[in-house]
């Protein structure tokens, strides 16, 4: 399985003597499993003075952090769009792929982490500035685009399974796959999952162009008319399908509850059939506010 590496490179909620913001880079090892824990994967920070902030500085860094790692990643995740030139810069220049993501999850957590036991203990803390997944810049979200023809299901439906199920995930027979570290979430046993199957006799093209686009969430949109989206990459949005009765809306309304009753975690599966136990594709999804 591909090594990705999950990574941020901004100011913290941090000043320095002279009262200029400090900067971090902080870089982990995206979770395989649902059972990951923090400790067992790999990361790497580094703090930078705001004169320093450049992709020199930051090349040098993750160069220092790959030669530290007992493997160097494949690939890397950034979720900052405004961090876009910079990051892939740096990475680049190093012969790694950087992609803007919103699937960065294990990334997030560890941020989250930072804030509540290692900023407070250091000097020039500043409380006032929280959330350290936010992000400065906005963006109007666009139009979802249709799947092309090709990777359209034949059919879907919106399903449920209990946190507990998907402790054995790593034993299904799954093509691609990718997972939430639900044990850091700490979600009961029996909380509901929800999610959406998907059925196709191309299953397994569909489940490939799914693994490519850095799947982010799935979220029910009401309008005229309604739709289940597909949010993918930093900014990218894919209509999964048009809703065209009550009743479906109504599931649809269902699915988003559960979603916020689950800390917004859902999955996205791909079939050729519902009567066979293999998937095409398997994704443990969190919508995350990044803005």
């Amino acid at each position: 399985m591909a090594i990705i590496w999950e990574l941020d490179f901004y100011s913290r909620p941090l000043l320095d003597d002279a009262g200029k913001k400090v900067w971090e880079l902080v870089v982990c090892e995206r979770a395989q499993t649902v059972q990951a824990e923090l400790s067992s994967l790999f990361q790497y920070t580094q703090f930078c003075p705001s004169t320093e902030v450049n992709s020199l500085w930051l090349q040098a860094a993750i160069k220092t952090a790959i030669a530290q790692a007992p493997a160097p990643p494949d690939r890397i995740r950034f979720f900052r769009r405004q961090m876009n030139n910079m990051i892939t810069r740096a990475c680049n220049d190093l012969g790694l792929e950087a992609k803007p993501s919103r699937r960065t999850y294990t990334l997030n957590l560890l941020l989250q982490q930072r804030l509540q036991t290692v900023y407070p203990t250091m000097a020039g803390f500043q409380p006032g500035q929280a959330n350290p997944i936010a992000s400065v810049v906005s963006y109007q979200a666009s139009p979802p685009l249709p799947l092309p023809d090709a990777l359209r299901g034949d059919r879907w439906a919106l399903v449920t399974l209990e946190a507990a199920a998907f402790d054995d995930m790593a034993a299904w027979t799954i093509d691609f796959r990718d997972v939430v570290p639900l044990s850091l979430l700490n979600l009961a046993p029996n909380t509901p999952v929800p999610g959406l199957l998907i059925f196709s006799s191309r299953a397994l093209p569909l489940a490939g162009w799914l693994s490519g686009v850095e799947l982010a969430f799935i979220k029910y949109a009401p309008g005229n008319p309604a739709q289940l989206v597909l949010e993918t990459g930093a900014d990218d949005r894919w209509t999964l399908a048009t809703l065209s009765n009550t009743q479906v809306c109504q599931e649809a309304e269902r699915f988003e509850a559960a979603k916020q009753a689950a800390q917004q975690v859902h999955f996205l599966a791909v079939q050729s059939d519902p009567n066979v136990e293999a998937f095409a594709g398997f994704w443990l999804l969190q919508e995350v506010n990044l803005s």
